[in-house]
C-alpha cells in the first residue's frame, strides 16, 4: 500500500482526532505532505513484518508548543539534516520513517519527511495518540534505552543529545526546543525493526485513515465518529472560556464548555498541556489521561485543536479508551494522571462514564 495525495485529507482528519488537541495543526502537515508527494511521489506504507530485523527505523516528530508551530512551520531541510546525522552516527541511512506520535500534525508530516528522504513510512507510532513529553512513548514503556535524541531547527542547527534515561531526554530536549523558539524537529529512539517489534504500537496510520474516512458523506458525522472510536460523548454545547498560555515549551490551560439544549445547565472543564488531559464536571472527573479526550465541532465532527479553541464554538467532547499498553503499571507511571501532577488514581473512562 502507498499513501498518495488523495489519502491526505482523511489521514489529517484522523490524526487530528487522535491528537486530543495536540500534536500540531494538521493543516501545515497536510500542505507539506501534498507538496512532497507531488515532488517526490507516493510514499510506501509498510508493516514491521515487511522490514528486515536490522533495518534502521527513525521516529520523527515536531517538539514544542502547538501555538508556536501553528505560525513557525518546519522547513524542508530539517528531515535531511536529521537523516544525515543518523547516517553519520550509525554508518548507514534510515530504512524507514515512523511517526513518534500519530496524533495531530506529527501523524501527517512524516508522509512529507518520508517522501523527501525517499524511504517508506512505517504503519506504527510510539503513542497511538499524542502526548506532550519526550519519554511518553511506547518504546520507553517497553524498556528500550533512551540514549539518543537528534534535533534540528528552522535555522539549521543540529543537536545530538546522549541522555542517561527518558526523563533526562525530556529535560534536555525541551531546553533545546525552547532555545530554538519552542519548535524543532526531533528523532528519538532510533532503533532497528527487530527492536521495534513489541515496542511500538502497530497499525496506527491505517487506523487514522479509517477514522478520517468514517465521517465522509455521513448524515450524522458525530455519530459516525463515535461509532468508529467506540467513544462516549461527555457534553455538547458552547465553548465559553479558554485559558491558554505558552510557557516552558508547552501550551497549558483549560477550556470550559457549557451544555446546550437538553444539556443546558451543565458545565465541563477540560484541562490541557498541549493535549487534553482531564475532563471535570461538578468536581467529578469524567475522563482522564491516558484515555483520549477530544473536542470536536458538533456539526462536522472535525477535531478542534488546542491552538484553535475560540469562545463561542459549538463543540462536543468525546472520550474513549487508550491503547492497553498505557494501562499497564509502567504505562500509567509514564503517562497517567500523576505523571502530569494530578493527585488522581487512574480510572478507565468506561467506568467513569458508567457511573455518571
Amino acid at each position: 500500500m502507498s499513501i498518495d495525495e488523495s489519502d491526505i485529507p482523511a489521514l489529517a482528519r484522523g490524526c487530528a482526532i487522535l491528537g486530543t488537541g495536540g500534536g500540531g495543526d494538521v493543516r501545515t502537515g497536510s500542505l507539506a505532505a501534498v507538496r512532497a508527494i507531488r515532488a517526490y511521489g507516493e510514499v510506501p506504507l509498510v508493516e514491521l513484518a515487511d522490514l528486515p530485523g536490522d533495518a534502521l527505523v527513525v521516529p520523527l516528530s515536531g517538539i514544542g508548543a502547538p501555538t508556536v508551530g501553528h505560525e513557525m512551520i518546519h522547513g524542508e531541510d530539517e528531515p535531511e539534516r536529521v537523516a544525515e546525522e543518523v547516517e553519520r552516527l550509525f554508518g548507514r541511512p534510515p530504512s524507514a520513517i515512523m511517526s513518534s506520535e500519530i496524533g495531530g500534525s506529527n501523524g501527517v508530516a512524516p508522509v512529507a519527511w518520508a517522501a523527501r528522504l525517499g524511504v517508506p513510512l512505517l504503519d506504527a507510532d510510539g503513542m497511538g495518540r499524542a502526548f506532550p513529553e519526550v519519554q511518553m512513548v511506547s518504546m520507553y514503556v517497553a524498556g528500550l534505552p533512551a540514549d539518543l535524541v537528534i534535533m534540528s531547527d528552522i535555522v539549521g542547527n543540529v543537536v545530538t543529545i546522549r541522555p542517561i534515561d527518558g526523563l533526562w531526554s525530556e529535560r534536555l530536549a525541551r531546553a533545546v526546543c525552547v532555545a530554538a523558539g519552542s519548535h524543532a524537529l526531533m528523532a528519538d529512539y532510533v532503533l532497528t525493526a527487530g527492536a521495534a517489534r513489541g515496542a511500538v504500537i502497530e497499525g496506527t496510520v491505517t487506523r487514522a485513515l479509517e477514522i478520517g474516512r468514517a465521517t465522509e458523506g455521513a448524515a450524522d458525522p458525530l455519530g459516525a465518529l463515535r461509532d468508529r472510536l467506540g467513544a462516549v460523548r461527555l457534553i455538547t454545547g458552547k465553548l465559553t472560556d479558554v485559558d491558554r498560555r505558552t510557557t516552558g515549551g508547552f501550551v497549558r490551560g483549560a477550556a470550559t464548555i457549557e451544555g446546550a439544549g437538553d444539556e443546558r445547565g451543565r458545565r465541563l472543564t477540560v484541562e490541557l498541556q498541549n493535549e487534553n488531559l482531564v475532563a471535570v464536571e461538578d468536581g467529578a472527573v469524567r475522563a482522564m489521561v491516558p484515555d483520549l479526550i477530544t473536542i470536536v465541532d458538533t456539526e462536522t465532527a472535525a477535531a478542534v485543536q488546542t491552538e484553535s479553541l475560540r469562545y463561542g464554538q459549538r463543540v462536543s467532547v468525546l472520550a474513549w479508551p487508550c491503547d492497553p499498553l498505557w494501562r499497564t503499571p509502567k504505562g500509567l507511571e509514564t503517562a497517567g494522571p500523576r505523571a502530569f501532577g494530578y493527585d488522581l488514581d487512574y480510572v478507565p473512562v468506561e467506568e467513569l462514564t458508567a457511573h455518571g
